[in-house]
């Protein structure tokens, strides 16, 4: 794999951002600032960074109601979508997507999706159309392992398997699938096993250690790139946050939680970096001042932003141009 210790801290980075847009949200919302549902991201980090890390600019994604963090990863821009997440006509989908449906196609986001399993298919169609017009693109659908157990999911493999398309489905097992645990609605323990009935490789790692997502990634992205085909990725890790913001959580213990916290996987990093003499304490604590005042100004941008017209509401129903990158 071709990575270099900048790689290493640029994915530090990007896990700190992702907590910090988070914990913000959770605050925001819980101070009646946004309306709506929030499902938060705080403690999978590792995973949407990890896959991210390895996409050029023009692959694709598609990602879920808990999809912040995929966003952030792939280059999404956080005050446009803080912005969203307050109703604005400065986010990214105007205010009128919210939480769940944020997307920004200039850069491979084809959209967060308030439907269990609903990527999957779409990112299906997307490596349809770079086999058809023979690019080296892929796309990464991220789900959960709730939605493994929907129509959706078994179509979606199966018709990238029989087609060999460049997708990789990336399967966020954070043990509940809403409130049930995955003992509960699942006679197996490893979804990846799914993958043998699709004649496709499946594997599964250790969501909470950015260095084996990232390595998966490399592998399954590098194959599909080359024809090789889809891949299944289970990514075992676990939210730290309930399902929702103000989900009572009487499904799990504390114990289990605290459990799972020591397994952090932004910590991981870090005691890698300094371990290794990556990177220094202070070096790391400057890139976590900076993201706390990079969400600081995104706040900001987004109270201050306008509020849509009403005769706005039935624009942008229908598309036919591409969405202009935003600076």
């Amino acid at each position: 794999m071709d990575i270099t210790n900048n790689d290493f801290i640029h994915m530090y980075k990007i896990m700190v951002r992702i907590r910090n847009f988070e914990e913000n949200v959770v605050e925001l919302f819980a101070q009646g600032k946004l309306a709506g549902f929030v499902h938060c991201y705080i403690g999978e980090e590792a995973v949407a960074t990890g896959v991210c890390q390895n996409l050029n600019k023009n692959d694709v994604i598609t990602s879920t109601h808990r999809g912040h963090g995929h966003l952030i990863a792939k280059g999404g821009i956080t005050k446009y979508m803080m912005a969203e997440l307050f109703g604005k006509q400065t986010g990214y989908c105007k205010g009128k997507g919210g939480s769940m449906h944020i997307a920004d196609t200039s850069r491979g986001i084809l959209g967060a999706n308030g439907i269990v399993g609903a990527g999957m298919p779409i990112a299906v169609g997307a490596a349809l159309s770079f086999k058809y017009q023979k690019t080296e693109q892929v796309a990464v659908s991220f789900f959960g392992d709730g939605a493994s157990n929907r129509g959706s999911f078994h179509e979606a493999l199966n018709m990238a398997s029989v087609w060999d398309l460049p997708v990789i489905f990336v399967c966020e097992n954070n043990m509940y699938g809403e409130f049930t645990a995955q003992n509960r609605h699942q006679k197996i323990n490893n979804i990846s096993d799914r993958a043998a009935s699709y004649g496709m490789v499946g594997l599964s790692v250790d969501g909470n250690d950015i260095f084996a997502v990232y390595e998966a990634a490399f592998e399954a992205i590098k194959k599909a790139r080359q024809g090789g085909g889809p891949t299944i990725i289970e990514c075992k890790t676990y939210r730290f946050k309930g399902h929702f913001e103000g989900d009572p959580q009487e499904y799990r213990t504390k114990e289990e939680l605290a459990t799972w916290k020591k397994k952090d996987p932004i910590i991981r990093v870090k005691e890698y970096l300094i371990h290794n003499k990556i990177a220094d304490i202070n070096s790391l604590k400057n890139i976590e001042k900076e993201m706390e005042e990079e969400m600081s100004e995104s706040v900001h941008f987004a109270e201050n932003s306008p509020d849509p017209l009403p005769k706005s509401a039935l624009e942008d129903v229908y598309t036919d141009l591409v969405e202009e990158e935003r600076l």
